[in-house]
């Protein structure tokens, strides 16, 4: 309240603002304000977006900072040598507990590793003691939701689907982002069904080089008649949240998140009894 500063944050979640959005974006930069800090968040640009004009005005007139998130096999690794940068001394227990704590969250890490510092004066921690005294710092989005139910992990995803309902998150939101996802799958299995190949469809489907794996993964664990059966559940969870069909739409993403995982819940049957007849 008290800042010098105002600060506009502008997420851009495919990272593509669009023409009008470029346009706009290159005039803030070309207008700075000092009583304004524009901060822009996207998710890794692509080599053509990075040589785009609205991020070399950024460039020219402030800061492009490109950050890399750790795989989750590297998280340990990751904060063992952060433990032992801080003089703390921990065994391999401890490493994997503070690991799946903060899941990849890694401003969240380097926070519980100074809290160690000041709760460890003899700089020792072992597994017991670092259930104790971590937090459970998850940082849960339904980005990261997205890429637990592509990944076929049910508990993961269950586990950041309550996170986010317990946040406060929107459902319309959480079933956007599924959604979006669902009809990629769709496109591209109809795509296979005619012949294509699975790595020229994922490329026209703009999925990126780091994403494909999860994409291939979910297409061998779903056939298309069941992805289009999903998209009819998520149809269904819409006109819940609308008020226009009574159901709980927690209950009902919880269902789709599990058929994502290839989980089995609902029989053709009875997803068509749940979906067809009004309340």
């Amino acid at each position: 309240m008290f800042a010098e500063k105002k600060i506009i944050e502008i997420r851009i979640a495919n990272g593509k603002p669009g023409d009008k959005g470029s346009k706009v974006l290159q005039e803030c930069a070309g207008n700075p304000t000092d009583d304004t800090l524009l901060l822009i968040i996207t998710p890794k640009l692509e080599a053509a977006t990075v040589r785009s004009k609205w991020v070399k005005a950024i460039e020219a007139h402030g800061a492009l900072v490109q950050t890399w998130p750790v795989p989750p096999d590297q998280l340990p690794g990751w904060i063992g040598k952060r433990l032992q940068q801080a003089g703390i001394r921990a065994d391999r227990q401890a490493v994997e507990i503070l690991a799946d704590r903060v899941e990849g969250n890694l401003l969240a890490a380097v926070q519980e590793i100074e809290k160690l510092k000041l709760l460890l004066p003899d700089g020792e921690v072992d597994g017991q003691t670092m259930s104790t005294v971590v937090a459970d710092s998850a940082r849960f989005n339904v980005f990261t939701l997205a890429d637990k139910a592509l990944e076929g992990d049910p508990q993961a995803a269950c586990r950041t689907l309550r996170g986010l309902r317990d946040e406060g998150a929107e459902p319309a939101i959480i079933l956007w982002a599924l959604t979006r996802e669902l009809r990629t799958l769709i496109r591209a299995g109809e795509a296979l069904e005619n012949g294509d190949h699975l790595d020229w469809v994922l490329k026209d489907l703009g999925i990126w080089e780091k994403r494909k794996p999860l994409f291939k993964q979910t297409l061998r664990r779903l056939k298309l008649t069941r992805l289009k059966q999903m998209l009819r559940l998520a149809a269904g969870i819409d006109r819940a949240i609308k008020g226009i069909r009574i159901a709980d739409p927690w209950d009902d993403l919880t269902t789709l998140l599990l058929m994502f995982c290839g989980t089995p819940t609902l029989q053709s049957g009875n997803l068509k009894l749940s979906l067809s007849f009004p309340d």
